[in-house]
């Protein structure tokens, strides 16, 4: 996990990066928390995502915010932050120019951020999403959401009604052509405390079942052209 420091839009940001083992390994970024309630790169559900886009072969990056660690800059909620996002992605593609498949995948503030970032970025083409706090944050920009994607959330989440999420699931379900899958933990709380394991297995099966269907749907499109 090597330490990586990057220009962003209010100075330098730092983060952690993993390289892929092949030149064309697909990418993921990872964005954390909300940095007023202590979040950072190294709160556990970020790491566990980060861990979990390893192991699953993507060249990964995990980076502070501004004002957060050693990144500079000050909080902006969510304006300033959703220029940090963009600039770690740019860094990102800049490191790995063959690669073809880009994903996103955030935690609560995070999750939020990226969703933002979805509809900036056409080449991100899934997501991964964990406790996003629809309940206090608009996402109403998803309109159309551009791009498949994994809601998760836990029942027993002290901050973030489990119904806010779920019905924004629901929304985002019946627009066309994106498959929106939304997968509840009943007991867990905001920090997915006693299942961070179980989290990361439902973010491995989604993206290699997310990644087979369209290397299958590529295949047959192939067929047809021939």
């Amino acid at each position: 996990m090597p330490e990586v420091i990057f220009n962003g839009p209010e100075g330098r940001l730092e983060g952690r990066y993993q390289q892929g083992k092949t030149p064309d390994a697909p990418l993921a970024l990872i964005l954390h928390s909300d940095p007023q309630a202590s979040g950072d790169m190294n709160d556990r559900i970020t790491y566990t995502l980060y861990q979990t886009f390893v192991a699953l072969g993507f060249s990964v990056l995990r980076f502070n915010f501004r004002g957060v660690g050693r990144s500079q800059g000050i909080y902006d909620a969510g304006v300033g932050e959703l220029s940090d996002a963009a600039s770690a992605l740019d860094w990102l593609q800049m490191m790995n120019k063959d690669a073809k498949v880009c994903w996103i995948g955030g935690y609560g503030f995070g999750a939020w951020i990226g969703m933002q970032l979805l509809m900036r970025r056409p080449e991100i083409s899934g997501f991964i999403s964990v406790a996003p706090p629809a309940n206090s944050k608009d996402f109403m920009f998803l309109a159309p959401c551009p791009a498949s994607g994994l809601i998760i959330h836990g029942g027993a989440d002290e901050g973030i009604p489990e119904p806010s999420v779920a019905a924004l699931a629901d929304k985002l379900s019946g627009q066309r052509n994106v498959t929106i899958s939304y997968k509840l933990f009943p007991h867990a709380n905001h920090a997915f405390d006693n299942h961070l394991k179980d989290l990361s297995m439902s973010v491995i099966n989604y993206v290699r079942e997310s990644r087979a269907k369209k290397h299958h749907k590529s295949k047959k499109a192939v067929k047809k052209a021939d």
